[in-house]
């Protein structure tokens, strides 16, 4: 039986405008096994995931449990946790962490600031290069495991950047996934070699618009819109453009995106379905997703 990665990769299912929103990321380092929900099904007290979840929610940050490449043994839990806070915003990008002997401190933050990009108080600001999020929690789907953690091991031995297990990037179908600090930008489909030049232009300051899923600070018509003028103008630099507006107009979108040169685009989306049907993760029922559709692209 085919996977849900191999399906949708045979179907030429669109990458684009199918990464998970979030305006900010907050990544609790949680060593051993995940459940399907990791929040609650880990190492991590189940009260204080629920905690985390309800205090990130409607805020604009999506909150997940990370952990080093590699072997994942039913141990002890680890006496500190890694915590890092990112902030996606294109010109507001921001990558802060900070140790925390007991994770049940982030409670204390302030989650509607935190997605609005404040987090100044917030540990340290990160020094280093990209940071490299690969999903791999296969109790959530066997692609994620079977594809995302061979990846995983293979970027973190490369060491060209920070890698990390993550426990849930949304579209399973499009394994291996990987998110990229500081921008925010998803990929799919990747391979160790397509990876590794994501992370080279990532460290450049650029995006690699081939294997994007989108900006997670965008809504999903935002990121379709974006996708669309970096492919129409050919323009990589992460930070060079911005959805400044986006309103619904008969049955889809209308969207503004700004270059920092002053060049502005108008996107007519609309929500279209993928056919055939199709399982969006392993084990469940053929489905038709939703996907976002550029009809129109108007040089302001």
């Amino acid at each position: 039986m085919s996977t849900c990665a191999t399906l949708s990769s045979e179907l030429s299912e669109p990458l684009a405008a199918t990464a998970a929103t979030a305006a900010t990321w907050l990544l609790v380092e949680q060593a051993g096994p995940w459940g399907a929900k990791a929040l609650t099904e880990s190492h991590l007290d189940s009260e204080l995931g629920r905690a985390l979840d309800a205090a990130a929610a409607g805020t604009g940050v999506r909150v997940a449990l990370i952990r080093r490449p590699g072997r994942h043994a039913d141990t002890a839990p680890v006496p500190r946790h890694e915590v890092i806070v990112a902030h996606t915003v294109p010109g507001r990008s921001c990558v802060r962490r900070a140790e925390l002997e007991d994770p049940a401190a982030l409670l204390g933050l302030d989650f509607a600031a935190l997605g609005a990009g404040d987090h100044a108080g917030f540990g340290v600001e990160h020094a280093g290069g990209p940071i490299a999020l690969v999903c791999t929690n296969g109790r959530r789907d066997r692609c994620c495991a079977l594809l995302g953690r061979p990846l995983a091991a293979e970027l973190a031995a490369a060491g060209h950047s920070e890698v990390w297990e993550v426990t849930h990037l949304g579209g399973h179908r499009f394994s291996p996934t990987m998110l990229v600090l500081p921008f925010g930008y998803a990929y799919g489909r990747l391979s160790g070699a397509t990876a590794k030049e994501v992370l080279a232009s990532t460290a450049a300051g650029h995006v690699v618009p081939e294997w994007s899923r989108g900006r997670s600070c965008w809504e999903r018509p935002g990121q379709a819109a974006e996708q669309a003028v970096r492919v129409l103008s050919g323009e990589t630099a992460a930070e060079a453009l911005v959805v400044v507006e986006q309103r619904s107009v008969d049955g889809g979108w209308s969207v503004e995106v700004r270059h920092g040169d002053g060049r502005r685009w108008r996107v007519r989306v609309v929500q279209g379905v993928s056919e055939p049907p199709r399982a969006e993760s392993c084990g469940k029922a053929p489905a038709s997703p939703a996907r976002m559709d550029v009809v129109a692209v108007e040089v302001l």
